[in-house]
Parts: C-alpha cells; sequence; structure tokens
C-alpha cells in the first residue's frame, strides 16, 4: 500500500531527457497549488549526497523525495506526482487507475522497460550561444 506523501514533493528528473524533461515540466506547470518541486538531476550543481541515492541511481528511474523523507521510485513517483492534483482531475484518475491490482504490476512492468531505453532517447541540447532554438 502506498502512503500518500507530504507536500511538497521534490521531483528529480532528467533534464537532459528531452522525453522526460518534457513530461516532468508538464506537470510543474499545472496548477497543482505549488506541490511539486523540480529537481534537474543533469544540472551542473547538482549534487547527489544530501538524499544518499547515487546519480546512478537517479538517473536509472524517477525519483520524488516528500516534506517527510518519503521516496518513491518509477511508477510510484509518477503516483505520488498525481496525488498533487484534484481526484476530479485526469491525473487524479490516473493515481487512482495506477494502484489497480491489475494495472500496477503491468505499469511497474511498462516502466521498467522504458528505464531501459531512455538512455537512447533524443537529448536536449544546451545553449551557450543565446541563438539555439528549441
Amino acid at each position: 500500500m502506498l502512503t500518500k506523501p507530504h507536500f511538497p514533493l521534490d521531483v528529480f528528473y532528467d533534464g537532459s531527457c528531452s522525453v522526460c524533461a518534457r513530461e516532468i515540466e508538464h506537470y510543474l506547470r499545472q496548477d497543482h497549488g505549488g506541490k511539486l518541486l523540480g529537481v534537474d538531476i543533469s544540472a551542473p550543481g547538482f549534487d547527489p549526497a544530501p538524499y544518499h541515492i547515487t546519480l546512478d541511481a537517479f538517473m536509472y528511474e524517477l525519483h520524488a523525495i516528500d516534506q517527510s523523507g518519503g521516496i518513491y521510485r518509477g511508477v510510484e513517483a509518477f503516483w505520488a506526482i498525481w496525488q498533487a492534483f484534484p481526484a476530479s482531475t485526469l491525473y487524479g484518475l490516473l493515481g487512482t487507475v495506477i494502484t489497480l491490482p491489475m494495472v500496477h504490476p503491468v505499469a511497474r512492468l511498462l516502466y521498467k522497460g522504458f528505464a531501459r531505453i531512455r538512455p537512447f532517447l533524443p537529448k536536449r541540447h544546451s545553449c551557450t550561444t543565446g541563438t539555439c532554438k528549441r
């Protein structure tokens, strides 16, 4: 049984991964009452040491850490993110559906497959000249 997160929730994502960044930045832009805070683990200043999680572990799967130190990984991290939204929204509904006994194991298996191919997905390019376009 998943424990509801204590907000705010720090969402650790790979900002250099175009698919990952687009997905998480979409959630961060939504109206969730400041319950979600994004942490780009690909940023030069990111230090995983205070979290007692290796950078490789952060890079392998999505992580979210709540105010009380609860850690959510992979599918459970998405579940925790979706808890920031009202139950009447699509994300609130996804948060309920993902916990169903027949859905949860399948979602975990699919996420594990995604995690394996993620390093091969297109990367975002940094722009240092000021003339780059997305």
